[in-house]
């Protein structure tokens, strides 16, 4: 017998469908609720191991409160919703929910989401109940001591022997093919290929061709078979990077491919089998994609089984000496020249600089400073005057955090504290108020304002 579930729905036909969905597929279901007051009660008489949750229920509370009092619980959730516009998936993100499906859904896709969502707790579980001897082995390549660094690393090394799906998050140049490579060369796979797909870079009317390949005559210009990158990585890992780049039509096509690990080739009639690894890459926001309909919500959660979020080098700036260093050996080498060290006055610079391009700018400028030296020591980095200047002058301009959070401040102040409600602040910030709660947790504001 699988898991206990809870099912809090207030359209009775909606939850009446899923608990017989639910049950002729081995679940026990604990009860039906249609508000927050109602759930909690189900929950401390069944104790269900899952909660699937509607986001607008009976009463003043919605799934999205319930939501925050479930992680206090450690009581594992999904989200089923028809509500899809940004805030709410920006607040339904705050809760870190273990999946998120779109009414309407097939049962299939139901169950499917359920069986990823216990396989991602379950690895969660089982990253917090391993221990950490302080003997972490390196990852060739990752560079660096840091905290955020390391749990990286750590994520890596869990997730590497499994075939899960892995949605890697950072901003540009903060090494995600670095880590796809990693999470390949640790699996059992790495003895097949890894085929990079860049989905930035491929002409549109090519994509499918290029991703599944296609017939001789197929199109006008197929003179001959073209094996697609699914078939070219048979037996290893697909790495398609800046996944948010793809076009919707090509995007329900890999969903398919995902679900039915099978791929047809342009012009052909026979499917292929094929066995692959997916590792996924964006800078973007697929959430923000999702919300403004660019991206498809149900390959998002395909992906986003295993999410790691790279750090940007403004989080680990106790790094960049060791980065910094590595490239200078690096490239002295390449460049055969004997260039040995970096001088403090120089290193003082990459410590106080914003580094927008992040590591690959850094590696850049090893690279360049490294050709350009007049002696074994390398004195100064000529860096961007425009932000080396603003950096230095008093009174600069706030990071976007900073001023967020001195906006929602001030419309606290403006409201007395009062966060909803009328005359509310999150009425005078023009947002859902589970939103602004959100921020607020986010941000390091006090909740203790009613």
């Amino acid at each position: 017998m699988k898991e206990k579930i809870l099912i809090v729905e207030d359209e009775f036909i909606v939850a009446n469908d899923l608990k017989l969905m639910l049950m002729k597929a081995g679940y026990q279901i604990t009860g039906i609720a249609s508000s927050v007051v109602q759930a909690r009660k189900l929950i401390a008489d069944s104790k269900p191991d899952w909660v699937l949750l509607d986001i607008i229920l009976k009463g003043d509370l919605t799934g999205i409160d319930l939501a925050w009092e479930l992680r206090e619980m450690n009581l594992p959730f999904l989200y089923i919703s028809a509500n899809t516009n940004q805030s709410t998936l920006e607040a339904v993100k705050e809760t870190q929910p273990y999946g998120f499906m779109v009414k309407p859904f097939r049962e299939r896709d139901m169950i499917v989401m359920l069986d990823i969502a216990r396989y991602r707790y379950d690895m969660e579980r089982g990253c917090e109940l391993c221990t950490d001897n302080g003997n972490r082995e390196v990852i060739e390549g990752i560079i660096g001591k840091s905290k955020v660094l390391q749990d990286v690393v750590e994520k890596i090394r869990i997730v590497a022997p499994t075939d899960t799906s892995v949605l890697v998050v950072g901003e540009s140049g903060t090494g995600k093919e670095k880590v796809a490579h990693s999470v390949h060369e640790l699996s059992d796979r790495s003895a097949h290929p890894i085929v990079v797909v860049n989905c930035a870079a491929l002409p549109h009317a090519l994509i499918e061709s290029e991703l599944f390949g296609h017939e001789k005559g197929s199109f006008t210009g197929a003179n001959t078979l073209r094996i697609g990158k699914f078939e070219q990585a048979n037996g290893g890992t697909v790495f398609l990077d800046e996944i948010g780049e793809l076009p919707l039509d090509s995007q329900v096509k890999l969903l398919r491919v995902l679900q039915e690990k099978e791929i047809e080739r342009l012009g052909g009639n026979n499917t292929v089998k094929v066995n692959v690894r997916i590792v996924a890459a964006t800078n973007r926001s697929l959430e923000k994609e999702v919300a403004e309909g660019r991206f498809r919500l149900d390959l998002y959660y395909r992906l986003n089984v295993f999410p790691i979020e790279l750090p940007s080098l403004r989080e680990r700036k106790e790094d960049i000496v060791l980065l910094a260093h590595f490239f200078l050996n690096k490239y002295a080498a390449a460049s055969r020249r004997n260039i040995t060290s970096i001088s403090e006055k120089a290193l003082e610079q990459l410590l106080n600089y914003h580094w927008p391009g992040n590591i690959r700018e850094l590696e850049h400028l090893i690279e360049r400073s490294v050709l350009l030296a007049k002696t074994a020591e390398i004195e100064s980095f000529d860096l961007p005057k425009i932000i080396e200047k603003s950096s230095e002058m008093p009174g600069q301009l706030k990071s976007l955090e900073d001023m967020e959070r001195d906006h929602i401040m001030s419309a606290l102040q403006n409201s007395n504290g009062k966060v909803s409600g009328p005359g509310g602040a999150a009425e005078l910030l023009k947002i859902q108020a589970q939103t602004l709660y959100s921020k607020m947790k986010k941000l390091g504001i006090d909740k203790g304002y009613k």
